[in-house]
């Protein structure tokens, strides 16, 4: 195959990915007519139809689904090239992706961020916060921060830290509504879960090894830790947050744990690790920041 059509592979792949030309233009910069231009010359290169198109939507042929694997292999390769090279320099540099889910990247990994770009002025940080499953190499990943007690043993890694939870309240909502002894004290409270299933508003509790589940109820839930750390600085009942995004809050007093006495059993619980694909080339990016976080993070209090 001729090689000046490697580009337009690439742009086939990002035609496939981004699902249309006109999305594929507007990632590339490129115009849809272009990107049309580039699909016609691979389709006369392999004397085959590589996507069928309709007025919705691109689907790939068969052709255009062996087309499109070995296209991706072949952009994985030139990345490992670029990271060979890169993995040679004392000087870290280049762009970095880090996909981290949304609580941990909004309350621990951004507060870090202005020191790392300080320390690394050639490196760019590209922090893509997202709760879902990421492939590292398909979603064009070079870290990710997952929360797990099994991580992929196709990937490399290392924890930074446990992840647990508490529940919390204001003492003014204590004041007002009583301060739970027991958990099934729970039940005459007003409770805020992430509400994502009816799971998270069972809440478990374990001490000196007896375990209790408890049915809470409450007039608001949100999935988000954020939200919900406000909703209990504005006394709406006690909720359950990561102990990283109550933590603050606990110190100054404007929140308190409830149940300190009972360890809160939450699904969302875990090993906070540090994730990156086998590659013998590690470019100086990514050994730094691993570095950083490192550092970083076992200087964090326990439990955070």
């Amino acid at each position: 195959m001729n090689s000046t059509l490697l580009p337009d592979l690439a742009t086939f792949v990002l035609i496939v990915e981004h699902g249309s030309f006109s999305a594929a233009a507007r990632t590339s910069g490129a115009t849809p007519s272009a990107i049309s231009r580039s699909v016609s010359r691979l389709e006369r290169e392999m004397g085959a139809k590589l996507l069928h198109r309709t007025t919705r939507k691109l689907a790939l042929s068969e052709t255009g689904k062996t087309v499109y694997e070995h296209a991706l292999d072949m952009l994985e390769a030139a990345r490992q090239a670029v990271d060979s090279g890169s993995s040679l320099q004392t000087v870290a540099q280049g762009r970095l992706t880090l996909s981290v889910p949304k609580a941990v990247g909004r309350f621990v990994i951004h507060p870090l961020m202005p020191e790392f770009l300080a320390r690394n002025p050639q490196v760019d940080v590209c922090l893509r916060l997202e709760d879902r499953y990421m492939d590292l190499i398909d979603d064009g990943v070079d870290l990710a921060l997952r929360i797990t007690n099994t991580p992929s043993p196709g990937l490399y890694g290392k924890p930074l830290m446990p992840v647990t939870h508490i529940i919390c309240a204001t003492p003014e909502y204590m004041e007002r509504h009583g301060t739970p002894k027991e958990p099934r004290d729970l039940r005459t409270h007003s409770c805020i879960s992430l509400g994502e299933t009816p799971a998270d508003s069972r809440w478990k509790f374990c001490q000196q090894g007896k375990t209790e589940t408890i049915q809470t109820h409450g007039r608001y839930a949100a999935n988000h830790t954020g939200v919900r750390l406000d909703a209990v600085k504005r006394h709406l009942g006690i909720g359950s947050l990561p102990l990283f995004t109550a933590r603050e809050a606990l110190e100054t007093g404007e929140i308190v744990q409830v149940l300190p006495e009972w360890e809160f059993i939450s699904t969302y619980s875990g090993e906070l690790w540090l994730l990156w694909t086998r590659n013998k080339h590690m470019p100086a990016r990514m050994r730094v920041m691993i570095n950083y976080l490192s550092e970083k993070m076992t200087a964090l209090p326990a439990g955070s």
